[in-house]
């Protein structure tokens, strides 16, 4: 260790979190330097400044800024993707990597629940009708969640979480992942092949990480592959699925309605060629869609600042 790493104590926070992440790193002895709005470039020119940083989805921690960063010892991420960062070139850096999937997991769960039922019974399209001064019963008639099969492709802590808040429902839920389903204590979740969950599902949620196997893991040939008519959620990660087949699916019905947290693009109306997709999607009578804020709640601050608080507080024991 350089001497200068042994006396740097110094972290940089370039996310939103909670007090509590910034008050218990102090008292861990870090000097704490709070910027939500840092970009990289900035950060790439301060990086050898620190021993830890915080980020969102706003740094890249890639070879370039971990080859700058030569006093970096952790990294933690506020949230569940870990393609912001890259975990093999910091391991050979010996820079720890941390994420908090457990803090937002429930809230994600929680929208992706009132996103199907808000689909399914038409509970935001009617809502805008009356603010329009329209009333209309017969043409929202819903249908009951009750009876469907879910599949989830994707079993980690969202998935699971998402399981859970099904299991009031009386729906049978079918779960696929590429490691071990673990349904202890859900005795409500089986576990299933992708073949079976494309067979049998009548909602199908996906809650997996961005992973190169995993960009447009829903595509044409994975629709195709549904045997009946389905509804598409995804509040994982925008580029999993395919925003032009979703479009296709649902002008020949394949697809009956999809809810949708995240895009392709961060900001879908900053780029012309994905804007005109974007506003068609958004604009469909059939899709609930929300600006990637399901693990946005105030209690997921929290959760995801007090769960990476523990993960750095015991990273050396």
């Amino acid at each position: 260790m350089s001497l200068l790493k042994a006396k740097c104590k110094k972290v940089l926070i370039a996310a939103k979190v909670h007090d509590v992440l910034k008050d218990g790193l102090r008292k861990l002895g870090y000097d704490v330097v709070t910027d939500e709005n840092a970009g990289q470039k900035y950060a790439m020119a301060v990086a050898n400044e620190f021993v830890g940083v915080v980020t969102s989805t706003r740094l890249i921690i890639d070879q370039p800024f971990l080859d700058a960063a030569v006093n970096l010892e952790w990294v933690g991420r506020m949230g569940s993707g870990m393609e912001i960062i890259d975990v093999d070139y910091a391991a050979l850096k010996n820079v720890q990597c941390f994420s908090s999937p457990e803090g937002n997991c429930n809230a994600v769960a929680e929208h992706a629940v009132g996103m199907l039922l808000a689909l399914m019974r038409k509970i935001a399209s009617s809502g805008m009708e009356l603010r329009n001064g329209e009333w209309h019963r017969e043409e929202n008639r819903g249908w009951e969640l009750e009876g469907r099969t879910v599949g989830i492709v994707g079993f980690g802590h969202t998935g699971r979480a998402f399981a859970k808040k099904l299991s009031g429902f009386d729906v049978s839920v079918l779960a696929y992942d590429k490691q071990e389903v673990d349904i202890a204590g859900m005795a409500h979740v089986v576990p299933a092949s992708l073949q079976t969950i494309q067979e049998c599902t009548d909602v199908l949620s996906f809650h997996v990480p961005l992973l190169e196997d995993t960009h447009h893991y829903f595509d044409a040939a994975f629709c195709r592959a549904m045997r009946k008519p389905f509804i598409l959620m995804n509040t994982s990660r925008g580029p999993v699925v395919d925003t032009e087949v979703v479009l296709a699916g649902l002008g020949t019905g394949r697809i009956l309605g999809a809810c949708m947290d995240v895009f392709e693009l961060e900001s879908p109306f900053a780029d012309t060629g994905y804007a005109a997709m974007a506003h068609q999607l958004f604009s469909h009578p059939k899709v609930v869609a929300t600006p990637h804020i399901a693990g946005y709640t105030h209690e997921a601050l929290y959760k995801m600042s007090s769960v990476l608080l523990k993960k750095i507080e015991n990273r050396a024991v």
